[in-house]
């Protein structure tokens, strides 16, 4: 079985703006951003090296974390959810967020299955309110 690994969405915003209204329809959906990592930042200080804009926000939902980890206790190995935001160019952004699915491809659990499900609904939910 495969699945996609990402959902995608470029838009017409400004990295910091894309990051904002990001994290602003994660919140929505019920996950918050539990780490940000600057890759950009990082890069330039541990390898001397420019690289683009580029954020890692490592978003979760409690009670969809919690239900998985009741599933299947190294299901920590798999969160936070990844949402990347990075500038294409000036202007521009892209945001990728992690499939939940994919948890299903990794451990076989009926209940585990339900809330990537429900996950991936609203992680739907937060693409479209991006495109809006």
């Amino acid at each position: 079985m495969t699945t996609e690994v990402g959902l995608h969405i470029t838009l017409n915003t400004p990295y910091e703006k894309a990051i904002e209204k990001v994290t602003a329809a994660l919140k929505t959906e019920g996950f918050g951003v539990l780490t940000e990592i600057d890759v950009k930042a990082t890069f330039k200080e541990k390898l001397g090296a420019d690289f683009r804009r580029y954020v890692i926000l490592g978003a979760c939902n409690p009670p969809f974390a919690f239900e998985a980890f009741k599933a299947e206790l190294n299901i920590g190995l798999l969160l936070p959810c990844n949402v990347v935001v990075y500038e294409t160019e000036p202007g521009h952004s892209h945001v990728g967020i992690l499939n939940p699915l994919l948890m299903s491809n990794v451990v076989e659990d009926e209940s585990l299955q339900t809330v990537a499900t429900e996950a991936r609904e609203k992680l739907d939910r937060v693409i479209a309110a991006l495109q809006e």
